[in-house]
């Protein structure tokens, strides 16, 4: 008789995308060859954490096409369970075109999205979800931004997780170019946010949802609202730690790392929230957590791709043994 293998103690969902890189320089539409890859903040954090050892699920819907096929053999070959992965007959997978950026800039991205099987997500793609074994929810603010029915769901997540007693890390992951208002993004990220134990916002985010100014502000901002622990990606500069995850208030700013060659920006504060989280799971100090968001963000900005860079397990040990 076979059992099913245990239900993930990590869980991520949102929408995970096909993704042509450019295999030169240029315009995209210069532009003759491409390599397939797959995109997706939520799962490059997936992905991140699975490759560290963690058991790790991810919800989503794709199209019952190449491209949904692809994503799933794809995410399964990373030791991702795919359980809760729906096959949409009805609508494609998402695709996304990116060029290849030269001197460290950010790269022209174009998306092929509107009616994906991701933007069908409802709450009803949750109902297998066992949230009494789940450890740990990893949200961002891409799939509310996706349609109200998605919306529903990261709200409908967040609040079993919590219910259940997961711990809970929210990146906002902006995406203005998605969302109808300005003042309906900042609400609903926020109220997200709220739910939180763990807040990863950029600093440009957390100016613009909050309106604040400096790290402490914001980080406050969130503090008063429910957070744990509020981590701030301040780029190059490193992370900003503010929270009382040890039972007293703490802030204090970790310097990042130098990189000698940026080759491509995409990924690289999914990279951090992978360090952040997967330390924080591991009991480690917040000081220790923002040191490895800071270390895995600079590993993913030195290779192609949206999380070729993440780290296996054997690869961060060495790194951080490096370090000491």
């Amino acid at each position: 008789m076979t059992t099913s293998p245990p239900s993930p103690e990590i869980l991520a969902f949102g929408e995970a995308m096909a993704l042509f890189v450019a295999d030169a320089p240029g315009a995209l539409d210069e532009v003759e060859h491409f390599q397939r890859r797959i995109a997706g903040a939520d799962t490059n954090v997936a992905i991140g954490l699975a490759r560290l050892g963690f058991r790790v699920g991810w919800l989503s819907r794709v199209g019952a096409d190449s491209f949904g096929r692809y994503i799933r053999r794809t995410l399964e070959d990373e030791g991702i369970d795919c359980r809760h992965l729906i096959d949409d007959p009805d609508h494609a997978t998402g695709l996304v075109f990116k060029e290849r950026a030269e001197g460290g800039h950010d790269p022209h991205v174009e998306y092929f999205r509107q009616h994906s099987a991701a933007r069908q997500l409802s709450v009803a793609d949750a109902k297998g979800v066992d949230f009494s074994a789940l450890r740990h929810l990893h949200a961002t603010g891409i799939p509310p931004a996706l349609s109200a029915s998605c919306r529903k769901l990261s709200l409908h997540m967040l609040t079993q997780a919590r219910n259940a007693g997961a711990s809970i890390s929210f990146d906002p992951n902006l995406r203005p170019g998605l969302w109808s208002s300005e003042t309906e993004m900042c609400q609903t990220l926020n109220d997200m946010a709220a739910q939180a134990d763990w807040v990863l916002p950029g600093l440009a985010e957390g100016r613009r949802l909050t309106g604040l100014e400096t790290p402490h502000d914001i980080a406050g901002y969130y503090l008063e609202r429910g957070a744990r622990a509020v981590i701030i990606k301040l780029g190059p500069q490193g992370g900003y730690y503010r929270g009382h995850l040890g039972g007293k208030e703490e802030r204090f700013t970790v310097p990042g790392f130098t990189v000698s060659e940026v080759v491509d920006t995409v990924g690289a504060g999914d990279g951090f929230a992978v360090g952040v989280v997967s330390a924080l799971l591991e009991g480690r100090s917040p000081r220790e957590a923002v040191r490895r968001g800071n270390l895995i963000g600079a590993q993913a900005v030195q290779v192609i791709g949206d999380m070729e860079g993440l780290p296996h397990r054997s690869r961060l040990d060495e790194l951080e043994a490096n370090l000491n």
